[in-house]
C-alpha cells in the first residue's frame, strides 16, 4: 500500500447518537491522519464529550462507522477498542486514587500486555515530575499532577490514537505548558484527538479543528486560516 492510499489513522463517518428521543450527535464525519492533532471545539452541551465516549465504546453509537487505521471498531467493546490502540483520558482523569503513581502506570501497561518497563519509562520521560511522586497514592496528588499521571498512564499503553477530554481544565499554567509540550512532541508518532474549551491552547497545538454546535459539525479546517469570528461565534458563552 502506498502512502497516498493509506487510510486515516482515525476515521468517523455519519455518526449519530441518541439519549432516548433526544439526538445528541448528528452525522459526525471527521478524519485524523497518523501523527496529527485534531481539536474538537464547542460550547458545553455541544456533544464533544459524547463524541469521545462514542469513539471509545463507552456509550453506543446509534448509527455510523468508526475505524482505526482502516479497521472497523464500531461494534467492538470498550476493552477491544482500547486493545486496538485507542487510549482515552476522560475529563475526570479517573486514576486509581488508592494506587501509587507507579502502580497506576503498571496496571495500565500490563492490561495491554506490556510487561516490560520500557513503555512506562517512555511515558514518564514526558512528565519527569512524576518520578518524584513515584510512591505517592494518586488520590494525594494535585489536580495538575493527576492530569499528568492520567496522560502518562494512557501513553504507557502505547496507543495509536490518544483521546483527551479537557486536559487543561483547572490546571495551573506551568502544567498546561507541560501538556502542550507533550502534545507537540507526540506529533508524527501518535494521533491526538483533543476536546478543549481553552481556545488559544487548542489552536496552538492542533493541525486541524472541528467545531460542534448542537451535535453537528458547523466549522472545520486549518486553525491558521479559519475565521476567528466563526470560531468564537460557536464557542463563546
Amino acid at each position: 500500500m502506498t502512502p497516498a492510499s493509506q487510510p486515516a489513522r482515525l476515521a468517523v463517518e455519519g455518526l449519530d447518537q441518541h439519549y432516548g428521543s433526544a439526538q445528541v450527535l448528528r452525522g459526525i464525519a471527521l478524519t485524523v491522519e497518523p501523527g496529527a492533532c485534531l481539536a474538537v471545539l464547542g460550547r458545553n452541551g455541544a456533544g464533544k464529550t459524547t463524541l469521545l465516549r462514542c469513539l471509545t465504546g463507552l456509550i453506543p453509537e446509534s448509527r455510523g462507522r468508526i475505524a482505526l487505521d482502516g479497521t472497523e471498531l464500531t461494534r467492538l467493546s470498550p476493552d477491544r477498542r482500547a486493545r486496538s490502540g485507542l487510549a482515552y483520558v476522560p475529563q475526570g482523569r479517573e486514576i486509581f486514587p488508592d494506587l501509587t503513581v507507579a502502580e497506576n502506570l503498571r496496571v495500565a501497561a500490563r492490561a495491554h500486555g506490556l510487561e516490560r518497563t520500557d513503555a512506562i519509562d517512555e511515558a514518564v520521560a514526558l512528565f519527569p515530575a512524576l518520578r518524584g511522586l513515584w510512591h505517592r497514592p494518586g488520590g494525594n496528588l494535585s489536580g495538575g499532577q493527576q492530569q499528568q499521571l492520567a496522560i502518562a498512564r494512557a501513553l504507557a499503553t502505547r496507543p495509536r490514537a490518544l483521546l483527551l477530554d479537557e486536559p487543561t481544565e483547572g490546571i495551573q499554567p506551568s502544567i498546561v505548558a507541560a501538556i502542550e509540550a507533550v502534545i507537540a512532541g507526540l506529533k508524527g508518532r501518535i494521533t491526538v484527538l483533543l476536546v478543549e474549551q481553552y481556545l488559544d491552547f487548542a489552536l496552538r497545538v492542533a493541525d486541524s479543528v472541528v467545531v460542534l454546535s448542537r451535535g453537528s459539525v458547523v466549522e472545520r479546517g486549518d486553525p491558521k486560516v479559519l475565521n476567528p469570528e466563526a470560531l468564537t461565534r460557536h464557542i463563546a458563552v
